[in-house]
């Protein structure tokens, strides 16, 4: 169903305090704002990457500001001489990027003795925190990590044995200490071996364009994919491709130099966001309302990203399920009717949908995100329920099936299972029926269980952005029905009123832990706010505006 932007006085009862108009005018205004300020900005709104920006120091010398990203990398090394954010499974990456980029500038020469100082410092620390990391997975399932961390392993042995036959001069008498070990789950074989298999078949997948400098080194010249802009959004994957040629194409450059722009020399894992960026923060605004202010840019956006032939996330990436199954969801939260679930058709595999094609482990969030849009059209257009009735069917007993026995969700994209069970629970209370109703049961009851002292919710500590997503949870079956048990309300209300709390006491933050998955963590910041602010306003106004619910026409 359309989302229907109501006006600030309609939302608030006329018995509310000035103060509570006040507050709800705020969200009107931020949401709005944030809008506005998406729809300015060409790029999106995530912050530099340690491994991507490590990967064009080390193959890309000839870009300029290179002493802004060497000065970056040595100033994010931790203490421990790991880089990367998350714990330390998640700073393997990052961390062979930092010493094999920071080898690869010692070898060149030319910086000051400060800087080389530094940069054997930084080495010999790096080294220590590889040795130090466990030996051995479960490895978090981070983009391409089966071709990139034995990529980047073979690389720092390939450096430090060209260093060892001729120590560079800036290093004094400076030698690193051993190579490290390819960590227990990975096989240095894989990324020839891959390299290999395509090159057999006579071309690189699209789905490898942006991890491609993992396998850059394997490829015969004749496949390296051409092209004037990044390589698969990513500038690590367009700097190897550049490296593989004599002279850099001057198109490659200015593309790498106006994302180094945007980012003050730096760069993101991908550039730009603004299809992802769009279409999360357009759906979970709508999830609350949309401000009247903001809906004519919405329906730009979704009228701009909608394509019968498939969304993909970013330019040269692959289409993919995710991309379009939000693409479908805003475009009827907006009133598109023309825009159908067609698109949808595919990737859809029998009971399921694939991510793209060639995906080798499924998403439940893609699949979730496709049922809601698929349940949103059909509320819509009740006509095609011959076409997406069964198929919304098969979906939801899917879903249901990869729900773990305690109640969460987990997912490939995020590390954290609260933004998985958020989309879940979303997409099964909504349109999964009666089914589906105990899986959603069993995810309130964890999520209530899992809620911290202070209020809030977090895999690895309490973090704005997954009490949102709880919230979010608790909300979507915050609906008094026959049967519900008292206790159930109670906790519920209780959980409920902790979570606001703790948001409106840790809103304006501004900083967001990195929790998304791409080839390293990351947090895309104006997407997290959308969440927060929604949910925010939600938990607000729960008790006034549909029973204890979000308001009806929320799909999210």
């Amino acid at each position: 169903m359309t989302a229907r932007p109501t006006p600030v006085t309609a939302t608030v009862r006329s018995n509310k305090s000035m103060n509570d108009t006040v507050v709800n005018a705020t969200y009107t205004e931020e949401a709005a704002r944030l809008v506005a300020s998406i729809d300015q900005d060409p790029w999106g709104s995530v912050r530099p990457s340690l491994y991507e920006t490590a990967r064009v120091i080390s193959a890309a010398p000839w870009l300029s500001g290179e002493p802004r990203r060497i000065a970056y990398v040595l100033n994010e090394q931790a203490p421990d001489g790991s880089w990367g954010e998350g714990p330390e499974r998640y700073r393997l990456l990052p961390t062979l990027s930092g010493v094999e980029a920071a080898l690869a500038v010692l070898r060149r020469g030319g910086t000051s003795e400060e800087t080389a100082r530094r940069l054997t410092t930084a080495v010999d620390s790096g080294l220590a925190a590889l040795r130090a990391l466990p030996s051995a997975g479960p490895w978090p399932d981070t983009a391409a990590a089966e071709i990139l961390v034995p990529s980047l392993v073979a690389k720092i042995h390939e450096q430090l044995t060209l260093i060892g036959d001729d120590p560079p001069p800036s290093a004094g008498d400076w030698r690193p200490g051993p190579a490290p070990a390819l960590p227990g789950g990975y096989d240095q074989a894989v990324p020839a071996y891959v390299a290999k298999r395509y090159a057999s078949a006579g071309g690189l997948p699209v789905k490898l364009h942006h991890t491609f400098e993992g396998v850059a080194g394997c490829i015969p010249g004749a496949l390296i994919p051409d092209g004037p802009d990044l390589l698969g959004s990513s500038p690590a994957a367009t700097a190897a491709r550049a490296a593989a040629s004599q002279e850099p194409p001057a198109a490659t450059v200015a593309a790498l130099e106006a994302v180094a722009r945007r980012y003050s020399g730096l760069f993101p894992e991908a550039a730009p966001i603004l299809v992802f960026e769009r279409l999360w923060v357009a759906a979970a605004l709508a999830g609350a309302h949309l401000p009247a202010a903001a809906v004519p840019t919405v329906r730009e956006w979704a009228t701009d990203l909608y394509d019968p032939r498939g969304v993909r996330g970013a330019p040269g990436l692959m289409t993919d399920a995710d991309d379009t199954a939000m693409a479908v969801l805003v475009s009827s939260l907006v009133g598109l009717d023309d825009h159908t679930p067609d698109p949808l058709d595919l990737f859809h595999n029998g009971s399921h949908y694939d991510c793209y094609i060639g995906e080798d482990t499924g998403s439940v969030t893609a699949n979730a995100h496709a049922l809601q849009a698929l349940g949103s059209y059909l509320r819509r257009h009740p006509g095609a329920r011959h076409t997406y009735g069964p198929r919304t069917e098969k979906l939801s007993d899917w879903l249901v099936g990869q729900q773990r026995p305690e109640g969460p969700w987990p997912d490939k994209w995020h590390a954290s299972p609260y933004y998985a069970t958020a989309r879940c629970v979303a997409a099964l209370s909504r349109h999964g029926g009666d089914r589906a109703a105990p899986a959603v049961e069993t995810a309130v009851a964890w999520t209530i269980d899992t809620q911290r002292d202070d209020g809030s919710w977090g895999i690895w500590g309490g973090t704005t952005e997954e009490t949102a997503y709880a919230a979010r949870i608790l909300l979507s079956a915050a609906d008094p029905r026959p049967g519900h048990a008292p206790a159930l309300d109670r906790a519920l209300d209780r959980a409920l009123d902790r979570a606001e709390t703790y948001l409106h006491e840790g809103a304006g933050s501004g900083h967001h832990p990195a929790l998304w998955h791409d080839k390293t963590l990351y947090a895309p910041g104006a997407m997290i706010e959308a969440e927060v602010l929604a949910a925010r306003e939600l938990l607000r106004t729960r008790h006034g505006l549909n029973g204890r619910n979000t308001p009806k026409d929320a799909e999210r």
